[in-house]
């Protein structure tokens, strides 16, 4: 469902309730979110985008079973939480906070020549960062990971060559914050009740670290508070966890080291298996569309909610700010 028209009237099913129930909806509507010409919702119910805080909301939002937004995704669980009432803000790192994709391209193309291995475009680079580093590079070498043996061998040889380079061409220039990351971050709440922040990643979590350090130098200012950078309370990458994206295990132990339950915690990321490592751990997916994947691809995935911009993600998370 587009926000962009606050007064559009929501589709019915054919057991629709009455005319009265329908115009309560659109009020809520129009009292819970500031126009907006971009931003997608995407959910079974159309009662998911509004915002409850009373026990009385919450019923009527679960007699709103039949109401069906305009974009409807199967795929997708109706959730129990909205993003602003999550406790954990979960973010994937490249093409979501860091506009850090040439750099990758780079030093993927440099890997794949000191290989000997056929160079690649921009369109096959980006298609395939929804991979491991491994996975990837053993695809980019022509390599099949239900037919090669040697898949994961090679992959892995090329993937720590891989991570050596890129790891150390790290800098504000080559993997900088997109505009108005660094505001949102500073933005969420960081009372001893507030929101507690972590970062995932398909890259190794050297790179993770070294990505959040170099764009989070500043504090909160006067006050004394932690940095940006403090602010991430567990941090991983593939090389860290179990398995990597799409599997869930990054995502289930973030929630593990920021003590809040995978149903309580909103996943951000820019590409389709962020989606569904997202939907596997029991999170909100929100995907954001400034990354590298094509808006086409993103709305076959199972995101509760897309977002154009910082500005629209900002109000998903934080309303009141």
């Amino acid at each position: 469902m587009r926000l962009s028209d606050t007064t559009s009237a929501i589709q019915l099913s054919s057991s629709s309730p009455p005319l009265f129930l329908t115009l309560l909806v659109r009020v809520l509507l129009l009292a819970c979110f500031r126009p907006t010409s971009s931003l997608v919702i995407r959910t079974h119910q159309a009662s998911q985008a509004l915002h409850h805080s009373s026990t009385m909301q919450r019923r009527q939002k679960k007699s709103l079973m039949n109401a069906k937004s305009v974009e409807i995704n199967e795929a997708v669980e109706v959730r129990e939480i909205l993003p602003h009432e999550a406790k954990g803000f979960i973010f994937d790192i490249d093409g979501t906070l860091a506009d850090s994709w040439k750099l990758g391209y780079d030093a993927t193309q440099v890997v794949l020549k000191n290989n000997n291995i056929p160079l690649i475009d921009e369109d096959l680079y980006h298609e395939c960062t929804r991979y491991s580093t491994p996975d990837r590079l053993a695809r980019h070498a022509g390599l099949d990971p239900d037919k090669d043996e040697e898949f994961w061998t090679v992959g892995g040889r090329l993937a720590d060559e891989f991570d050596k380079l890129y790891v150390g061409l790290v800098s504000t220039e080559t993997a900088g914050f997109y505009e108005g990351v660094e505001d949102l971050i500073l933005k969420i709440p960081n009372t001893n009740e507030g929101v507690r922040v972590a970062a995932l990643t398909n890259a190794c979590v050297a790179y993770a670290h070294a990505v959040l350090k170099t764009n989070c130098p500043k504090t909160r200012g006067e006050l004394g508070a932690e940095g940006i950078y403090e602010r991430f309370l567990s941090i991983h990458g593939a090389d860290t966890v179990p398995n990597p994206k799409p599997n869930p295990d990054g995502l289930l132990l973030c929630c593990k080291e920021i003590g809040i339950s995978p149903d309580e915690c909103v996943y951000i990321g820019d590409s389709p298996s962020d989606a569904v490592a997202a939907k596997a751990a029991g999170s909100v997916a929100i995907g954001v569309l400034w990354g590298s994947h094509p808006i086409e691809s993103l709305k076959k995935a199972p995101f509760d909610y897309l977002c154009n911009d910082i500005d629209e993600l900002k109000r998903l998370l934080m309303p009141e700010n």
